[in-house]
C-alpha cells in the first residue's frame, strides 16, 4: 500500500481533486438553474383569480404589480397606491382622513432600505401616526431589520385599503406597536428564500436556511406575533401567496386592529 501511494504523482492527484470540485459545482449550478423553471412533471395548479374568501385564499404571486382582482374595492382606497411596485422601497408622506399623518412605504424590499427608512424618518418634521405598507416583499433580513427600526421608533404600522403586504413584508408589519389591517387590503404569506452564498455544498445551504428561519421566528417572538403565522408561510409554495382572512390576522396577532 505504501509503495502504491508513492507512485501517485501529487500534481495528478491535485488535478483529480480540482476536477471533482468542478463536477460538484457544475451539478449544483445545473440544479439551481433548473429550479428557476417549472418541471414538466410537476402538477400545474390552476388558481382562482377573484377576491379571496375563507377557504379560498391562494392566488398567483406577483412582484411587478398588485393583482387588483384580489382586493375588494367597492370603495376608493384610503390613499393612492402606485400601479407597479418600485424596484426598491419609496417613502412618501400623506394625510389620510381618520388616521392622520401617514408615511407610505411602497415597493420591493432591498438591501439598505432599513437605513434609508431611518434617514427619511429623521428628516420628517413630525412623527407619522402610521407607517403604511404596500410591498410584494423582498430580502428577508432587510425586512426583519426594517421591522425592528419601526419598533425602536415606537411607531404603528398598517396595511390600508388598496394595499398589499406579501412574502417578507409581514415581518415589517410585525414591527408596529399597533398593527392596523384593512379588510380591503391583503396580508399574504408564502415560502421565501433566505440569503445564502450560491453554489455551496447542500449541507451548508440547509444550515443557512435553518438559521434564517430561526432569526425570523425570533423576530416574531420579539414583536409579540404568534409563531403560528409561520405555518401559512411554510405551507404555501413560492409561486403562490396565501392571503390571511380576518380570523387569522387576529389569532396570529399580525394585526392588532381590523378596519373596513
Amino acid at each position: 500500500m505504501k509503495g502504491f501511494l508513492a507512485k501517485i504523482d501529487p500534481r495528478s492527484g491535485l488535478r483529480y481533486v480540482l476536477l471533482l470540485q468542478l463536477a460538484i459545482a457544475g451539478i449544483l449550478v445545473v440544479s439551481d438553474v433548473a429550479s428557476l423553471y417549472p418541471s414538466p412533471f410537476q402538477k400545474q395548479v390552476d388558481l382562482p383569480s377573484g377576491p379571496i374568501s375563507p377557504g379560498d385564499q391562494r392566488r398567483e404571486y406577483r412582484t411587478d404589480r398588485p393583482n387588483p382582482k384580489l382586493l375588494r374595492m367597492d370603495e376608493p382606497p384610503d390613499l393612492p397606491m402606485p400601479e407597479n411596485f418600485p424596484g426598491r422601497l419609496e417613502f412618501t408622506e400623506q394625510v389620510v382622513e381618520r388616521i392622520g399623518r401617514v408615511l407610505l412605504v411602497s415597493g420591493q424590499i432591498e438591501v439598505g432600505d432599513a437605513q434609508r427608512f431611518v434617514s427619511f424618518l429623521s428628516d420628517m418634521q413630525e412623527k407619522p401616526d402610521l407607517v403604511a405598507l404596500h410591498s410584494p416583499g423582498g430580502v428577508v433580513s432587510e425586512a426583519l431589520s426594517l421591522g425592528r427600526k419601526i419598533r425602536e421608533a415606537e411607531l404603528s404600522s398598517g396595511v390600508l385599503a388598496g394595499a398589499v403586504c406579501m412574502s417578507s413584508c409581514p415581518y415589517v408589519l410585525a414591527g408596529g406597536e399597533e398593527r392596523i389591517v384593512s379588510l380591503r387590503g391583503i396580508v399574504g404569506m408564502h415560502q421565501h428564500y433566505y440569503e445564502q452564498l450560491r453554489y455551496i455544498p447542500v449541507l451548508f445551504a440547509v444550515e443557512d436556511i435553518q438559521k434564517g428561519q430561526g432569526e425570523t421566528m425570533q423576530h416574531l417572538i420579539d414583536m409579540d406575533v404568534d409563531l403560528s403565522l409561520m405555518l401559512f408561510s411554510l405551507n404555501t409554495p413560492p409561486q403562490q401567496i396565501y392571503a390571511l382572512i380576518e380570523e387569522e390576522l387576529i389569532e396570529t396577532r399580525i394585526a392588532t386592529a381590523i378596519i373596513d
